[in-house]
Order: structure tokens, then C-alpha cells, then sequence
């Protein structure tokens, strides 16, 4: 990304309200409050640290993926989202703010196979999709040892899956059900 960090931000937070004027993009709470949401995907990209491949699931709008890419300059981010008009927003932001991102139009078990042989992920993100248990489990073989899941979620818990071990949960700023959970793959046998 070239240029100044917080002008990529404004900018992806004038294009987000601008497009979720004409499509769907966010819900009422997310536009009412989207300084907040984007401090928060901030505030996570620092606690994370972001760096070589980063997956993104379920990206939406952008939050957290588009500024967590704004402020990691050491990741290249690749957004999965199945809907047409949120993927289309997605490629728009990409190429305004310059991030170094790779946008997939696709359900993540379609993208998986697309995935270039050999794309080990070191962290992989996503807020509220779906069950954890059904889909992190998928991601094993795009995940190079130690990789990280991130999880934005509404509660601290997840669920026990094997190769993965709970790291932390963080609550994050905004509210009392807002939680970073982290969880670290490790592989056993490959």
C-alpha cells in the first residue's frame, strides 16, 4: 500500500457508507457506529500483527479485513465473500486504497480449491460465520504451523477442535459481546 494509513481508512469508510447507501453492505448498528468498528478492526490488527498470508472469511463489507490490510503492511490479505455486490465493493476498495489483497468470489470450500498449491495461511479471520467447529477444521491444509484463528465473536467460548489449541480471548471495545478469540494450529502429521 502506498500513501498515509489514516487517508486509506477515511477513504474506506466513505466508500462504505457510500455503497451501503445503494447495497446492503452493513446493518444499522454497524453505519451508526462505523468509527467504532473500524478502531476495533485496528486495535485488533495490532494485537495480531498480521503477516505474509492472511485469510479473510466471510469479509462482507470489509470489517475487520479491509483496515486491518490498510495497517498491515507486512500481509497480504485474501478476502472470501460469496455475495456478487459485496464481492464487487470488496475489488473497488482494494484497488482505491491500494492494499495488497486478493479478492475471491466464492464459498470458502470453493476458494479452498482454488487456492494456489502450496498457500499456507499464517492467520486466518473472520467475524460470526457460521459454527467455527464446521468450517476452522476445513482450513488444516492451508494453514502453515503456529498459523493463528481469529475469531470476532459475541462470546469467549469456542468449541474444543482438534490441531487446535485456544490462545486468548480479548474483549474487545466496542461492548460488552464484542470478543477477539484467538486459536493456534499445529500440525501433527502432514
Amino acid at each position: 500500500m502506498t500513501g498515509n494509513p489514516r487517508d486509506h481508512l477515511d477513504l474506506y469508510k466513505r466508500l462504505l457508507l457510500t455503497w451501503t447507501e445503494k447495497i446492503n453492505l452493513i446493518g444499522p448498528e454497524a453505519r451508526k457506529n462505523v468509527d467504532e468498528h473500524i478502531a476495533e478492526a485496528v486495535a485488533a490488527a495490532e494485537m495480531l500483527r498480521p503477516a505474509g498470508e492472511v485469510l479473510d472469511f466471510g469479509s462482507g463489507g470489509g470489517l475487520p479485513a479491509i483496515p486491518m490490510a490498510i495497517v498491515s503492511g507486512d500481509a497480504r490479505f485474501h478476502l472470501v465473500e460469496a455475495d456478487q455486490k459485496k464481492w464487487a465493493f470488496l475489488k473497488h476498495v482494494t484497488r482505491e486504497c491500494s492494499l495488497n489483497a486478493v479478492i475471491y468470489g466464492d464459498r470458502l470450500q470453493q476458494a479452498l480449491k482454488r487456492f494456489p498449491p502450496g498457500l499456507l495461511f499464517s492467520l486466518v479471520t473472520s467475524r460470526a460465520v457460521g459454527k467455527p467447529e464446521e468450517w476452522v477444521p476445513s482450513m488444516k491444509a492451508h494453514l502453515a504451523d503456529g498459523a493463528r484463528v481469529a475469531l470476532f465473536q459475541s462470546s469467549p467460548e469456542t468449541p474444543a477442535m482438534p490441531g487446535f489449541r485456544f490462545n486468548d480471548a480479548v474483549r474487545l471495545p466496542r461492548g460488552e459481546e464484542n470478543w477477539l478469540v484467538t486459536l493456534t494450529f499445529h500440525v501433527e502429521h502432514r
